[in-house]
């Protein structure tokens, strides 16, 4: 017994003296001996360069200005880690049996310089061999036990992060708060992040299991949610360092303008109208920056998208998709401010871009770089707020700021359009179309794009166009293009031109017709037609003019025809229709309906003429033949035998 209680007192005595000398060394000569049993246990060096202090007991604390830890070697020249400040709590208790369970880890101001290799492995790996051509060996689920180090808190402050994968483009970050939560070694990690993009913050609230093989570059359970200003997203599944991860993830937004704002995307743009946005789809993502989204489903207020979604992420990201719905509203999510703006701009006057003619407001359509995409939509009906269609086909490609819609086929203005429409910014701004209609009312369709609504009738035809400029007015001033129109029963509205044919008067009230059919050219924002055909009850009218799809103005001409019961003409008055779309002059030109009767007078006396010429010469003059040359002809014949008489002729 007196021998333990010696060997007891000579090991108190022998802790006092080691405690002792401890004390009475310098802080910077203590932060020596940690910064050489750190590179030893990790193979990376730590500097100090500025005070050191510490603490002994319960917890042996370190606190240092201006630290460095050095990077991986093969990780480049700048430190891994820098601090204004760095503090290290270490369980005495535990450091005397062997073991060292960091209590506390804390930066003030740190810059984190963290990249990954080829194979995955991140610099952040700590690899006590000196060889940077050796290759860390992967850690797996308890393999700290070899390296008796434990981490259980973690917190940085105002920190700077630069994040550099393999082969892809930086990512760095400012402002980061962080604080890491790891008890266990070969348990969960809970994290708290805060980033701010641009000065508001992001929370971000995360779990990690088996946070050691996480590390290592394994694969691991993760759970995530993000909350940046009214939007909330999780995400449920596995993951890696590498950025590899599949799972489900789900989101909610109220104000998707101001999450995207706080999140430094979309900074300008106008946002829909919409209160909230819902999103659930299961997702896998791959390290080469490929995104898989299935059981796909997207609302927007009422609406609601379902399908599958794939995203190639990189310098353009590329999204390929195919969506169906039902009804679906989208006069919320298009751009305001021009939906009335054929029927609002008709006439106006002045230099106001938008009431004098149609709009001069030059459109930027640069975002159409931004993204490439493949979408497949299959709906029963959308509403856009000016156009409305039914149950539809479409599919929309953006390739290079080209966007090619194609209608498979589109229900729309009560008919059916198949064809495509362009929109294409490579080299200037510039619009085009192939379409193909039937049954289409064309009340609306002229009157919902180019803001004129008095022909009504069910249309069927083909239009080809193409427009060039930078705003609605110089595209629509250079349209160039050819179609054909057949229209069965319908009506004009403005004029009466059965009652203009019958009682000279006809403007107000409407012309009823059975057919219309016609063909057309467009050459510099002309309209131009020379072969209408319009008939009505007793009446037949031809048309042809200029109609001014720039100008928004009429030059045309009706020359309707009183039919008599065989079919012959009775009456022929041309009725010119001149001037803007919105009040067009419409009135009978008498000089060319009077023309046809003129000339039948002057005929009707040129052949009375030729008949008493005939009898008084005495010679038939043909009905081609000038009367001023059968004259001359007859006073030179009769000259003639005047003058062999007197010759003695006879």
């Amino acid at each position: 017994m007196k021998l333990i209680i010696r060997v007891v007192i000579a090991l108190v005595v022998a802790v006092v003296l080691l405690l002792g000398a401890l004390l009475l060394l310098p802080g910077e000569k203590l932060a020596q001996l940690a910064a050489a049993q750190i590179e030893k246990q990790t193979g990376r060096t730590v500097t100090f360069g500025g005070r050191v202090g510490y603490t002994l007991w319960p917890t042996l604390g370190v606190k240092a200005d201006r630290v460095a830890l050095s990077n991986a070697p093969w990780a480049g020249p700048e430190p891994m880690l820098t601090a204004e400040r760095l503090t290290i709590g270490v369980a005495a208790a535990d450091l005397i049996a062997g073991k060292v369970r960091v209590t506390e880890l804390s930066a003030v101001l740190p810059q984190l310089n963290l990249s990954t290799r080829a194979d995955g492995t991140g610099n952040w790996v700590l690899d006590p061999a000196s060889d940077g051509e050796t290759k860390a060996v992967p850690a797996t689920p308890g393999s700290m036990d070899s390296l008796p180090v434990s981490i259980e808190a973690l917190n940085l402050t105002g920190a700077t992060l630069r994040y550099a994968p393999h082969g892809e483009t930086p990512i760095e970050m400012k402002q980061i708060d962080l604080a890491l939560q790891w008890p266990d070694p070969t348990g969960t990690v809970v994290a708290d992040i805060t980033l701010r993009p641009v000065g508001d913050p992001v929370q971000i609230e995360a779990e990690i299991g088996t946070f050691e093989a996480f590390l290592a570059g394994q694969v691991s359970s993760v759970g995530a949610t993000v909350t940046a200003a009214d939007t909330f997203l999780r995400f449920d599944g596995r993951a890696n360092t590498a950025g590899a991860a599949t799972g489900r993830m789900t989101g909610k937004s109220t104000d998707l303008a101001r999450s995207l704002a706080v999140l430094g995307a979309a900074q300008g743009i106008e946002a829909p109208a919409v209160k909230t946005w819902l999103l659930g789809s299961d997702l896998t993502y791959t390290t080469d920056g490929r995104l898989a989204l299935r059981d796909l489903t997207l609302e927007a207020d009422a609406n609601k998208l379902r399908g599958a979604a794939d995203v190639t992420l990189g310098e353009v990201p590329k999204v390929t998709a195919r969506l169906s719905g039902d009804q679906l509203d989208l006069s919320a999510l298009l751009p305001s401010g021009d939906a009335d703006l054929p029927a609002a701009a008709a006439a106006g006057t002045g230099d106001d871009p938008v009431n004098d003619g149609w709009s001069r407001e030059r459109m930027d359509f640069g975002w159409l770089a931004a993204l490439n995409t493949e979408i497949a939509l299959d709906v029963q009906g959308v509403e856009t707020g000016s156009v409305r269609l039914g149950p539809s086909k479409l599919d929309l490609s953006l390739d290079n700021s080209r966007a090619v819609l194609k209608f498979q086929p589109a229900t729309v203005f009560d008919g059916q359009l198949q064809g495509q429409l362009v929109v294409n910014n490579r080299n200037g701004l510039s619009v085009g179309g192939k379409l193909s209609f039937q049954n289409i009312r064309l009340e609306q369709a002229l009157g919902q794009t180019m803001g004129y609504d008095r022909l009504n009738g069910e249309a069927l035809g083909e239009l080809e166009y193409l427009g060039v400029g930078n705003s609605v007015a110089e595209i629509m001033s250079s349209l160039s293009g050819k179609g054909w129109l057949e229209v069965g029963k319908g009506f004009f509205t403005g004029f009466d031109l059965e009652q203009l044919m019958r009682s000279g008067s006809g403007n107000g009230g409407s012309t009823v017709f059975d057919q219309l059919t016609a063909s057309y050219t467009m050459k510099g924002g002309n309209l131009t037609n020379n072969d209408l055909l319009l008939t009505l009850r007793g009446l037949r009218a031809e048309g042809e003019g200029r109609i001014g799809l720039g100008a928004q103005d009429l030059d045309y001409l009706f020359t309707p025809s009183l039919q008599r019961s065989d079919g012959s003409t009775r009456l022929s008055i041309p009725v010119a229709i001149t001037g803007p779309w919105s009040d067009p002059k419409i009135r009978p030109d008498l000089k060319r309906a009077l023309e046809p009767e003129i000339d039948a007078v002057e005929q009707q006396a040129k052949d009375r003429l030729r008949e008493k010429l005939s009898e008084e010469l005495d010679t038939e003059i043909a009905p081609e033949q000038d009367i001023n040359e059968a004259i001359r002809d007859r006073i030179e014949k009769e000259a003639k035998d005047q003058l062999l008489r007197l010759l003695g002729g006879d």
